[in-house]
């Protein structure tokens, strides 16, 4: 797991024919689409855009390390040219996106949707389109299985090492989607050991419904590390695949601010572009990742290969740790002075990464009462120190600390 825990970002790529319709990936099961109304998005699927080698710079740029993307979604739509289906896209897309990625030095990964909205023996449950039809047709799960497995094989023996693999998502036991599935009906101990089998080195996340490699919390930032090697998935405004009227964007430092919350917690950062029909990333993703790539090449050396320190950090402000160096990161700029519990003693040098320009540090005494302009009273062992009072023009400023 060496280099997933030393690259801690990743570019996740949502596309198909969803990507037409443009309101989401989902748009088949929130609009109940039956499979005649969803396939003039199968049959305009034409990227004549695609340009992987461009999205392999982008993610690049962006100080991504790897890229994810999706084979086949929820709707059952192949992005290669599977032997086993029909419906697929009308040349293999998979293929140029895994020569993209090495070209840029980036590992490949595939998303692997579990669930098939358009298989005739996927059983209907609570996510499937058709759900409220009636009665529900009987469908035999075991030919569905056979099917799935039969498609894993086939990526994992056509594209050379491939680097990761994310399943989902089983559901099992959810009360508000009946029906759900799990572990039984994937076959998932097979089908991992099938994965591990043809790819003895590959990562494979927790979806299946039974331990994997790492755990991928989505959409949220969790509160505190979490058992092992966990990376979080999010998306730049909410939805996974091209959604052309959703304009709510998160900005680029809160992007920066969950990039740094999750190394400074022991965690990765998949981050989702959802590319749009013709195969082109939005302007606005585009953009948004030039800005968290011009401060990752500032401040990669405070991400890259870390992960979390032994100390308490001041607030609003995290630390990740990479041998001798501790690297403070200022979500919010203090008025001159930051104070560091536990830390007197043992730093011998400070610096602003952006610029590599010195922070002094500022002597206090922990007996004294602070008066008018004098500081005091800061618990034994606390190392102060002085910040500029302008703040440098960085998405998240960071003081690099050289530990004795």
């Amino acid at each position: 797991m060496n280099w997933l825990i030393n690259d801690r970002f990743g570019m996740f790529v949502h596309w198909g024919p969803y990507s037409l319709a443009a309101r989401h990936e989902w748009v088949k099961s929130r609009e109940k689409l039956t499979d005649a109304q969803y396939q003039p998005y199968v049959d305009h699927f034409s990227p004549d855009l695609y340009d992987p080698a461009a999205w392999a710079r982008t993610a690049r740029a962006a100080g991504m390390r790897y890229a994810v993307l999706t084979t086949k979604h929820h709707d059952g739509f192949c992005l290669w040219d599977s032997d086993l289906t029909d419906y697929k896209a009308p040349r293999d897309l998979v293929e140029p996106f895994v020569a993209a990625c090495r070209a840029e030095g980036l590992k490949v990964g595939f998303y692997h949707s579990l669930i098939d909205w358009h298989h005739p023996e996927f059983p209907l449950d609570g996510t499937h389109p058709q759900r409220d039809v009636r009665p529900i047709p009987e469908r035999d799960v075991s030919v569905y299985r056979r099917y799935l497995h039969g498609q894993v094989r086939e990526l994992l023996t056509r594209y050379g090492t491939v680097d990761y693999l994310f399943f989902d998502f089983s559901y099992a036991g959810r009360s508000e989607w009946w029906g759900g599935k799990g572990p039984e009906d994937w076959g998932s101990e097979e089908l991992l050991a099938m994965v591990r089998e043809l790819q003895p080195d590959i990562l494979v996340n927790d979806r299946l419904g039974i331990p994997g490699d790492f755990v991928t919390p989505e959409q949220y930032q969790p509160s505190a590390p979490m058992p092992g090697l966990w990376e979080a998935c999010q998306t730049l405004n909410g939805s996974w695949g091209y959604d052309r009227d959703n304009l709510d964007y998160k900005s680029a430092d809160l992007l920066v601010k969950m990039l740094v919350d999750g190394v400074s917690k022991g965690g990765n950062l998949l981050l989702n572009v959802g590319p749009d029909g013709r195969g082109r990333i939005d302007p606005r993703a585009t953009a948004l990742l030039a800005r968290i790539g011009g401060w990752m090449e500032l401040h990669e050396r405070s991400i890259r290969g870390c992960g979390p320190a032994e100390y308490h950090p001041p607030a609003d402000c995290r630390y990740t740790r990479r041998g001798d160096r501790l690297y403070l990161h200022l979500f919010s700029w203090p008025l001159r002075h930051v104070h560091l519990d536990g830390l007197a003693g043992k730093v011998r040098y400070a610096q602003l990464l952006n610029d590599a320009s010195e922070i002094r540090f500022v002597s206090t005494d922990p007996d004294q009462e602070a008066q008018n302009t004098r500081m005091g009273g800061q618990a034994p062992g606390t190392l102060t120190l002085e910040l500029p009072v302008q703040r440098p023009d960085v998405l998240v400023p960071v003081v690099e600390l050289f530990l004795e």
